[in-house]
């Protein structure tokens, strides 16, 4: 069985400079002991119990010391005896000294996740995506019940955390957080980066918006927390159910919350300005990426693609924040020929451009899922991301005719620090041939389609 531990150094914005060891339990407790007697015999499934001292529960292992804050170091609710449980990085029961046995059972399952005598201990449930979870305490002493809580998050303070500061992660999963707290009517926060807060906060009524920061400031109150993030090395699945380069980056946060997969754009919070920037028609491209396996690495995909716009009467605007950004001999400049709205903006002005564009055309990264939100038609370039890993569009550009879809290899995990990542091709003939190798004319035809559909209002 994976311990907390040693299956979470690799989430997605993990910070390599951090190390990868997780963080340490508290110094002055107990050890940490591993229980290894679920009533299903399956490792997988069996919890962590850790003594306390007095009676109280320690503070055990965060989910990790650099992308998410820990959470309340004790159950925060209450019950009679000295008993405290909450689902706060997983199914968390204390018990003080005694004779108890406790039970946890996986409702819609019908599957005993542990059934154990405790005594002056914390038991965690080592899964930390939703379950519909029962809590049972057994007094030894009498055979009386004397804790029965069946998960209900209704009316009561449930967090969901987004984790680093990517724009395009925080903008897919942030619908799914939406349908939890509909399916659930509970009172929902969601922890996330500052610029994902001014994009989303005010839109839904029963969500709040806030940092990490004030996440931990008020972490004491919460019934559950959730971790949304891409865990490469969670064997055990202990933190997402089904893997994520299986299911897709965004529907992965469906799964780990337990609501239906089905994408819908999130709503964003609207530019002050309301008229069109400019009165030509224009088309916005965003060139620019976080890895070079990113990049549309045809290296005249770009010009002959503008310059077919131009044909078309369509000004070009790049909205990238770096007008340049590169490593080692890889250095990518924005297109010649376009205008310049690069720079540090707010994402709501980015969006505002968006969506008064006749469409956009980007990568797999933050601002083609930006677009997506505004509501702009996206035609997207993608060599190393397989078309079912973002949101579905008509106009989505892949050539399978070449080496593709490596970030979905568990055999090749994806390298966050290594910008000029290509697992299988690197310093050969046919480094990033996934992009190098898809041609203007593949993307052209999409953009014909598109202004086709615009100026004769027939389906493209």
């Amino acid at each position: 069985m994976s311990k907390i531990d040693s299956i979470i150094d690799s989430i997605l914005n993990f910070d390599p400079q951090g190390g990868t060891d997780a963080a340490a339990p508290n110094e002055n407790a107990p050890p940490v002991q591993i229980a290894e007697g679920a009533a299903t015999g399956s490792d997988s499934a069996a919890p962590i119990s850790a003594p306390s001292s007095g009676g109280q529960p320690v503070s055990v292992a965060s989910p990790s010391n650099t992308a998410f804050p820990d959470p309340a170091p004790h159950p925060t609710q209450r019950e009679a005896h000295g008993i405290a449980f909450d689902f706060n990085a997983g199914a968390r029961i204390s018990v003080p000294a005694g004779r108890w046995h406790v039970t946890l059972t996986d409702m819609e399952r019908s599957v005993c996740l542990y059934s154990d005598a405790a005594s002056n201990c914390m038991i965690l449930g080592s899964k930390k995506y939703f379950i519909s979870a029962r809590i049972e305490v057994r007094s030894l002493d009498d055979d009386s019940i004397v804790v029965v809580h069946e998960y209900d998050c209704r009316d009561r303070e449930v967090a969901i955390l987004l984790p680093g500061s990517t724009l395009g992660d925080a903008v897919g999963w942030f619908s799914y957080a939406v349908k939890f707290q509909q399916k659930h009517a509970c009172r929902l926060t969601v922890a996330m980066s500052d610029a994902a807060c001014k994009l989303f906060a005010g839109q839904y009524p029963g969500i709040r918006c806030c940092s990490f920061a004030e996440y931990e400031a008020n972490r004491e109150n919460f019934y559950a927390t959730y971790y949304i993030g891409l865990y490469f090395q969670d064997e055990a699945h202990d933190w997402q159910p089904s893997d994520f380069r299986l299911v897709g980056l965004h529907r992965t946060a469906a799964h780990i919350l337990g609501v239906d997969d089905s994408e819908t754009p999130p709503r964003i919070n609207q530019w002050p300005v309301t008229e069109r920037p400019i009165e030509q028609p224009y088309v916005v491209i965003a060139t620019q990426a976080s890895s070079q396996c990113k990049y549309w690495n045809n290296p005249f995909g770009w010009a002959t693609v503008i310059q077919r716009l131009k044909e078309m009467g369509y000004e070009v605007v790049c909205i990238d924040r770096e007008a340049i950004s590169g490593h080692r001999n890889h250095w990518n400049y924005m297109p010649h020929g376009v205008r310049d709205e690069t720079g540090a903006r707010p994402l709501t002005e980015r969006a505002y451009w968006l969506r008064h564009a006749a469409f956009f055309i980007g990568l797999s990264s933050g601002l083609s899922w930006l677009a997506w939100a505004a509501g702009t038609p996206v035609v997207m370039i993608s060599g190393f991301t397989h078309p079912s890993n973002e949101f579905h569009t008509p106009y989505r550009v892949f050539n399978p005719h070449v080496c593709n879809s490596c970030w979905h290899d568990v055999r090749t995990p994806f390298e966050h620090g290594n910008l000029l990542f290509c697992p299988r091709h690197a310093d050969t003939s046919r480094h990033f041939e996934c992009t190098r190798l898809i041609m203007p004319e593949h993307v052209i035809a999409h953009c014909e389609a598109l202004h086709h559909q615009l100026t004769d209002g027939a389906p493209a």
